[in-house]
């Protein structure tokens, strides 16, 4: 495969084009453009794409052969690399995020910027993208213990999620170690996560233990809450009473599957009171009104 500089340097005189007339369709500096077809210059993510839309390329066009150049074949730097991956993530070129964070994570020293790009394409939802490079992230970390590595491993558990029971239940398993590396509150999602996938594939024991555990563990954190910071910044998804509330209506549909329809009805009273707050503000009143749905017996739990 040929350099994108060579690459370049024949579109030119095969169009027979001079470079002052290529550097203005391109919206190019010329001197810039004459430096980065001698090599004197690298080539940012913009100049490419300016260049590929000047030859009417389709976009991405020379990304693979720029990822080999720039990050493979040469030392990467973050500079053009954070773009790279925002942009080769946008067009879908997953195969090229694989191939160049394969190669980067070698180097430790940019661990912390690949987490950080993929927390921010999974808060954009794109997942597949992000995935790649939670699963780099956490086959590179060094420390075993770490919350990085945990949340890494969260965000692979629900990412693999699927409509297969068997895989849901792999997914479960392997994350299951992490949860406790995970900061306190988050744990919280990620139990009610993990408790929620082994209700699909009706691992009632399995919901029971989560279930205490989520239970244990909320009702922990809200007795913490009192003396936290009034403007700390929340990390669970929900409000803290949401936690007691959700761990009995999983013990109530435990027991319903057990049969054992007293101790339903004992649970479903106790979460029921539980979501009976005083000026609940306008996301505790959707929480309150999804529970009371529940509590008259129709089982839709939260995503």
């Amino acid at each position: 495969m040929s350099n994108i500089r060579s690459y370049i340097e024949d579109y030119l005189k095969n169009e027979g084009y001079k470079l002052q007339q290529f550097s203005e369709i391109a919206d190019i500096n010329v001197g810039t453009l004459s430096a980065i077809i001698k090599g004197s210059r690298l080539m940012s993510m913009n100049q490419l794409d300016l260049i590929t839309s000047a030859m009417a390329l389709e976009q991405g066009y020379f990304y693979e052969r720029y990822g080999v150049e720039c990050f493979i074949e040469s030392a990467p730097h973050w500079r053009r690399l954070e773009p790279f991956l925002y942009r080769c993530a946008e067009l879908g070129k997953l195969d090229i995020i694989q191939q160049v964070i394969t190669h980067v994570t070698d180097d430790q020293s940019y661990i912390d910027e690949l987490f950080n790009v993929a927390e921010s394409l999974y808060n954009k939802s794109t997942n597949e993208s992000a995935l790649i490079i939670y699963e780099c992230v956490a086959g590179s970390e060094k420390y075993q213990h770490s919350e990085r590595l945990a949340l890494c491993q969260y965000r692979i558990f629900l990412l693999h999620k699927t409509l297969s029971k068997f895989d849901n239940l792999n997914a479960a398993v392997k994350f299951e170690p992490y949860i406790d590396k995970l900061n306190e509150e988050v744990q919280l999602d990620a139990i009610k996560d993990l408790a929620n996938v082994y209700m699909t594939i009706h691992l009632w024991d399995k919901v029971d233990t989560w279930a205490r555990e989520l239970e244990r563990k909320a009702e922990f954190q809200l007795k913490m809450q009192s003396r936290r910071r009034k403007n700390k910044r929340r990390l669970t998804a929900y409000p803290l009473f949401t936690y007691v509330a959700y761990a009995h209506l999983l013990i109530s549909s435990v027991y319903d599957a057990r049969k054992e329809y007293e101790n339903v009805l004992k649970y479903t009273e106790k979460y029921l009171e539980i979501v009976e707050l005083g000026n609940p503000t306008q996301e505790d009143q959707q929480i309150i009104d999804l529970f009371r749905v529940w509590g008259k017996g129709i089982n839709m739990p939260p995503n």
